[in-house]
């Protein structure tokens, strides 16, 4: 018989990774239209860590003291009304929280099997990131065969996906970094165009599109990259902020945004209703896991800790020198 407990990363107070604590605290059962999941892997997210400070507000209904926002594992236990996913069954997928649990209860509606072949480890590092890349780029943004695409942070987990997704896509992947040693290691991936992201990286971006611009950009940094931005958005160019780890404060140049007749835009995962995500996850499972089970796309992996290593994962995360995804084992 299954213990009524199990163990979760817990944050005992807002602050630094020491506050992250292996504690036993009640196993969740599923409700109506839910799965639990036995959790193999949970991977780390920026989130995670401002979460952890107290900085980022917990969606409602999710444990406010138990971070983790993705996963993959089996499912053990399916509530009433769910035909869709069966005991046994290996998935993954997001979740606003609870994560970084030995089990999570989740919607089976947002649960995507895990690809064919891969490992429960691996596939910890898929959900988050490409589901980010693939809504932003792909489903917002309307990325085409044959434009440019220039993704910012290109070693970070967002990075590595949206390369992939790029590649996938027909696109010219452009991507930047301040760290020459990942933007070799994102080549390794296939980055056609890699530009260490020092003060220089909007003229040469100019040069290699011939001054045209990209017509797609990725930003994962935020403020400090505004102007340079605006330098290379190609006409009709479209600008996408995931993610301000730079800073969230830095003025428009409203006049050439204009004349380039193009768009920024902003855009969150974690707080979007359910509806949102169960959308998401059917397109991502039709436009993308073919990707992965054909072998064209590949999770993309740092280092693994184990579970009861996580205030370690997350300073090793806040050091910025992992290329891809930290994952916690369990």
């Amino acid at each position: 018989m299954q213990s009524d407990s199990m163990q979760a990363v817990v944050i005992t107070t807002p602050g630094g990774s020491e506050v992250l604590e292996l504690r036993e605290v009640r196993r969740p059962e599923p409700g109506p239209g839910e799965v639990r999941v036995r959790v193999a892997a949970s991977a780390l997210n920026r989130a995670d860590i401002l979460q952890r400070m107290g900085r980022y507000p917990v969606p409602e209904g999710y444990p406010k003291d138990i971070p983790g926002m993705e996963f993959a594992g089996t499912v053990d236990a399916v509530g009433e009304g769910v035909d869709e996913v069966r005991e046994g069954d290996a998935v993954m997928g997001i979740t606003g929280g609870g994560a970084y649990a030995e089990a999570t209860v989740v919607p089976a509606s947002t649960c995507v099997a895990v690809p064919r072949g891969m490992s429960l480890l691996d596939a910890g590092a898929i959900p988050e990131v490409f589901f980010t890349a693939f809504d932003a780029v792909i489903l917002q943004e309307g990325l085409a065969a044959g434009e440019t695409l220039l993704v910012h942070a290109v070693g970070s987990g967002v990075g590595t996906a949206a390369l992939q997704l790029g590649r996938a896509w027909g696109a010219t992947v452009i991507g930047t970094s301040r760290t020459a040693g990942k933007l070799e290691r994102a080549a390794a991936l296939g980055l056609e165009h890699a530009v260490l992201a020092d003060e220089g990286w909007p003229e040469r971006v100019g040069e290699i599109t011939g001054g045209r611009g990209a017509d797609v950009i990725l930003d994962l940094v935020g403020g400090p990259y505004l102007a340079g931005n605006q330098k290379v958005l190609a006409l009709r160019g479209r600008h996408i902020v995931v993610g301000v780890t730079g800073g969230s404060i830095a003025q428009v140049d409203l006049r050439a945004l204009m004349g380039r007749r193009g768009s920024i835009r902003g855009t969150v995962l974690r707080a979007r209703p359910l509806a949102e995500k169960v959308a998401l996850t059917r397109a991502f499972v039709e436009d993308v896991l073919p990707h992965f089970e054909a072998g064209r796309m590949a999770p993309v992996v740092d280092r693994v800790f184990p579970a009861a290593e996580a205030a370690a994962a997350h300073a090793y995360m806040e050091t910025n020198a992992n290329f891809g995804k930290i994952l916690l084992e369990w």
